[in-house]
């Protein structure tokens, strides 16, 4: 990708154009692009035209009743979604969850991690010209979705990790189940790799391109792959370790280019080491009740609190205020799509105009986080 210093735009020659809403690479979401021939001068992103609504619902509904629909932002990730909400609601009921539910919580999130990791590999794919792999990753993906069903029992949106605990108990056969599903998956990352991240036209179109360096993504307030993508090893899950994760042996996966491919390679890697936590926590996971007894209002005593984990695309963080009612009072969603927005017209600068799809995509962003 050409540098700033190497390219000199021509005033006259600028020309103005959208990128979305309409656009079905876009994902509902506009960026305002300044065109001086093949390169990028300029890019302003343009969010907004996914209106959901959700932290002003989430103060007319009671704690339970906020469960299924918090998950709307990010359907795909919907179990990461939720924890951070669930957490601080725990902790303003000073609730001791069960260690069960803790491992059910973690066991979870991480298949959601996967989840939500295949589809930003296949979409990046096919906007690289890869059609076999979104194909591969949609059907391999069903397996994980699968697993999930089995222990909660509901497909996609699971609304499975509530205050509290978790909504139900897993079924002694989801452990076989997850087990075989780990072995499985760990030989066909092996396949990805070599078909997928190695390839050398996804090469070609991803090194070098939308380059994120360290300090940069540290001044932007990168989070998640983009930010490990750059060198910075960040994951709070190690830095601020919540539920079963300080009992589990993995790895934060970090890469020092800063590149398309580094992006997409860090969540690669990273599922390798979701499948290694899913099999341990699933072997070592205890036994005992999944769930406290709230009842459907439970009244959380009046004060405040910030939860935050690490979800797929990174920090997920809630605000939220309680008068002492059954309903929060203040509910504020901080998404780590909208944290990652900022870096978008920074990697863009001077792209050539095919680099934009790869560049935009490799930041596994998600339009309707920025809409919640």
């Amino acid at each position: 990708m050409t540098t700033e210093s190497e390219f000199v735009p021509d005033a006259d020659r600028v020309m103005a154009v959208s990128l979305g809403p309409q656009h079905p690479g876009a994902g509902h979401f506009r960026i305002k692009l300044w065109l001086d021939g093949d390169y990028l001068v300029r890019s302003e992103p343009d969010p907004g035209y996914v209106h959901r609504g959700e932290e002003k619902m989430g103060e007319y509904r009671n704690y339970i009743q906020n469960v299924p629909h918090l998950e709307r932002p990010v359907i795909l990730d919907s179990s990461n979604i939720l924890l951070p909400y669930a957490l601080g609601v725990d902790e303003l009921m000073n609730s001791a969850i069960p260690p069960r539910a803790q491992y059910l919580r973690t066991i979870m999130s991480e298949a959601n991690r996967i989840i939500s990791h295949m589809y930003f590999l296949g979409i990046l794919g096919i906007f690289v010209g890869h059609s076999t792999i979104i194909e591969w990753m949609m059907g391999d993906r069903d397996y994980w979705i699968d697993f999930a069903e089995r222990i909660g029992g509901a497909r996609v949106t699971f609304a499975y990790i509530i205050p509290g605990g978790v909504r139900n108990d897993m079924p002694s056969f989801a452990v076989e189940k997850g087990l075989k599903t780990c072995d499985w998956f760990e030989k066909r990352l092996d396949e990805y790799d070599k078909i997928f991240l190695r390839n050398p036209i996804f090469l070609q179109r991803t090194e070098g391109v939308g380059v994120l360096t360290k300090e940069d993504a540290i001044r932007l307030g990168a989070t998640g792959t983009v930010l490990r993508a750059s060198g910075v090893k960040h994951d709070l899950r190690k830095d601020e370790p919540y539920c079963a994760y300080p009992e589990l042996d993995f790895s934060v996966s970090t890469l020092d280019a800063g590149d398309s491919w580094s992006r997409a390679y860090v969540a690669f890697l990273e599922m390798r080491e979701s499948v290694k936590i899913i099999r341990q926590a699933l072997k070592q996971i205890p036994q005992g009740p999944v769930r406290l007894k709230l009842g459907p209002q439970p009244r959380v005593p009046a004060g405040e609190v910030f939860s935050r984990t690490e979800a797929a695309r990174g920090d997920m963080s809630y605000h939220i205020v309680s008068d002492g009612s059954p309903r929060p009072y203040r509910l504020k969603i901080s998404t780590p799509s909208l944290k990652n927005l900022r870096v978008l017209p920074h990697i863009l600068r001077n792209a050539h105009v095919a680099d934009i799809p790869v560049i935009y995509w490799s930041e596994n962003l998600w339009p309707v986080e920025f809409d919640r």
